[in-house]
């Protein structure tokens, strides 16, 4: 909710306005039951003319049949549940993006043109109205896509970030993610330290994961098997949180599903740090001072 453009908009609102231009028709928030009076203002107030919007919440108690909150847990379950949470509201190929990320435009170019190859709403909801062009095919095996970023593009000056690496087969799918916790600059390439105290080099040019991630419904369950296997061995770690890169690797490794990397020239930034939010003002100043993007970004 933090201001950083010009007319006081927030990062999220640069990924609507991306999002609208790109040609993706409606904006689900998963957001806490006591966040909806604010972002139900600022969705009235900026952009609710723009693009159909809902809310869905993620809540600590929302799990399923044979599971129960256990006590101690006050921490959100972690990414894989929010996108769950939007399952009632999603029944077309989707997106999914962290609300205070700035992705870039061409991010979301990308990412609509792979998800429009697969059908749109139509046929998502009839698979079997159209095999040519491996509708069906994507439906039932999970051939999703995530927008992959350079990682010297992804680093914060202000300290060491947490970046989820991929690797690229030459077929362009993704064959896993590794997380890295503690990953910050070195000159012109960049270091990631372990838990362990132990350093590796990194170029600066590997890809990495921010959370950009294309689907269709198909996904729900598979989110859902991978959720409860994830209570079953760590549900009662009241710390531990099902993050989202950490299922696709795992339904990669199972066979589940295939995702392919997009590669996009856009440059991501975000807060990570305090020190970070006054160069993600100045980042905004300059695209806005280039015209990819007006002054009043609604006007």
């Amino acid at each position: 909710m933090d201001p950083v453009g010009p007319g006081g908009e927030t990062i999220l609102e640069y990924s609507v306005f991306d999002a609208v231009r790109a040609g993706f028709g409606r904006a689900v928030f998963v957001i806490r039951r006591e966040f909806e009076g604010a972002f139900r203002e600022m969705a009235a107030e900026r952009f609710g003319e723009r693009i159909a919007v809902e809310f869905t919440f993620q809540e600590l108690g929302d799990l399923p049949d044979r599971f129960s909150l256990p006590p101690g847990r006050t921490k959100p379950w972690g990414t894989t549940q929010a996108v769950l949470a939007a399952e009632g509201a999603v029944g077309t190929p989707f997106a999914v993006i962290n609300a205070d990320d700035f992705y870039g435009a061409e991010s979301f170019e990308v990412l609509a043109r792979h998800l429009d190859m697969y059908g749109g709403a139509d046929r998502e909801k009839d698979p079997g109205a159209s095999a040519a062009d491996g509708t069906v095919q994507f439906a039932r095996t999970g051939e999703y896509a995530m927008v992959g970023f350079r990682l010297r593009e992804t680093l914060s000056d202000s300290g060491a970030v947490a970046r989820g690496l991929c690797r690229v087969g030459e077929d362009g799918l993704l064959e896993s993610i590794i997380e890295l916790t503690s990953v910050e600059r070195e000159g012109a390439s960049a270091k990631s330290t372990d838990r362990a105290g132990q350093v590796t080099t990194l170029t600066g040019d590997e890809t990495v994961s921010m959370n950009m991630w294309g689907f269709t419904p198909a996904v729900f369950g598979q989110l859902r098997e991978q959720f409860e296997h994830f209570l079953e061995t760590r549900g009662g770690d009241v710390n531990a949180e099902c993050y989202l890169p950490n299922t696709v690797n795992e339904m990669i490794r199972t066979g589940q599903a295939r995702v392919r990397v997009l590669k996009t020239g856009a440059r991501w930034f975000g807060v990570t740090y305090r020190e970070d939010r006054a160069q993600v003002v100045e980042e905004t100043r300059r695209l806005v001072a280039s015209g990819a993007y007006p002054a009043r970004l609604w006007a």
